[in-house]
């Protein structure tokens, strides 16, 4: 079975050129129609001798291929069905203004069973490779139009760390990658505090950290994750970190009628974060099916901001896109659309 090129990096590139026999300089060659070019097929690296292309086709493909379905929301979002080795997974296009960000999956389900996202409730089926990740930023049909790339769809990118390491570094890389610069990309993670300390360290990118309650018994009711790595842990290690410059820390908190939206949370919450320079994201939950968990209502959500807001920490109500879809916070499932 042929291998894919796609996610390659350069060290890889110039290996699989070597070991084929071909010019040194094939390498740079792919790289710019892979990832430059954005071709789906090594019959349109046109720069390449027509008995190389052989030589490559022989044991390897691009990688590339287009969604197997769309929806479009009312609201313009558009939410993309792509197959993998492990299963169907979903990825969404955010237009907002002169904006439009895409937001990928990292895997096939979610080992993190959080009671209140529907990614979590399907299980886990299988990791994407880096190959999978990329294709649907390069095979997105509005590539040209995006702004931003936020790893906040199926899955647990640090439970993926390394593919998704792989992926950041093909898109931020000037001289084989994308090019992009790393505050273009938010990754997204329940905090998993080794791999997010990792993460700091070996990338650049924006991180964002989903919280949802102050309060450790309380997080851990809905969020397993809690048990194995406390949330004040992890802010203690966020600590040891600068954010004053241009990388970013967000907190994605949901809030949830009664069980996160008081002042006595919003108090925990501003105690929790005082020593970090962060934003607080407070998103509207979108029911996946269970009547004991209900959503804050607005009024409630505009306190819980203004509380934060007067008392040091920055935070915005975000707005709901793709919800007729199936496309907002938390919706993302295909265990019945394979």
């Amino acid at each position: 079975m042929e291998s894919p090129l796609l996610g390659k990096n350069s060290t890889e590139l110039k290996s699989l050129v070597e070991d084929l026999g071909l010019p040194s300089f094939t390498a740079k060659q792919l790289s710019q129609w892979i990832y430059g070019k954005r071709v789906k097929t090594i019959d349109e690296c046109s720069n390449i001798s027509n008995k190389n292309r052989e030589l490559l086709k022989q044991n390897y493909i691009i990688g590339r291929h287009e969604a197997e379905k769309q929806a479009v929301s009312k609201d313009g979002t558009i939410k993309y069905l792509y197959s993998t080795k492990s299963g169907a997974i979903e990825s969404v296009y955010i237009p907002d203004g002169d904006r439009a960000t895409l937001c990928v999956s990292s895997q096939v389900g979610c080992k993190m069973h959080c009671s209140f996202c529907a990614t979590g409730q399907m299980g886990f089926h299988g990791q994407l490779t880096t190959d999978e990740i990329l294709n649907q930023i390069l095979s997105t049909p509005r590539f040209d139009t995006l702004t931003n790339i936020v790893f906040m769809g199926m899955g647990e990118p640090m439970d993926n760390y390394d593919n998704v390491l792989r992926t950041l570094d093909v898109m931020t890389n000037p001289d084989y990658g994308l090019g992009w610069s790393p505050r273009r990309i938010t990754v997204s993670t329940v905090g998993i505090t080794p791999k997010v300390t990792q993460f700091l360290k070996e990338s650049e990118c924006h991180l964002a950290i989903s919280l949802h309650n102050p309060f450790s018994a309380e997080r851990a009711e809905r969020m397993p994750v809690e048990k194995a790595y406390p949330i004040h842990d992890l802010i203690e290690q966020l600590t040891a970190f600068d954010f004053s410059h241009q990388r970013r820390l967000s907190f994605e908190y949901t809030l949830f009628d009664g069980w996160n939206d008081t002042t006595r949370h919003a108090a925990a919450l501003v105690r929790l974060l005082k020593n970090l320079d962060c934003r607080v994201n407070l998103i509207r939950y979108h029911s996946i099916g269970d009547a004991k968990i209900k959503g804050s209502n607005q009024d409630r959500a505009v306190m819980f901001q203004d509380y934060l807001n007067n008392h040091g920490i920055t935070a915005t109500i975000r707005k709901s896109r793709g919800e007729d879809i199936s496309a907002a916070c938390g919706l993302l499932a295909t265990q019945n659309k394979e």
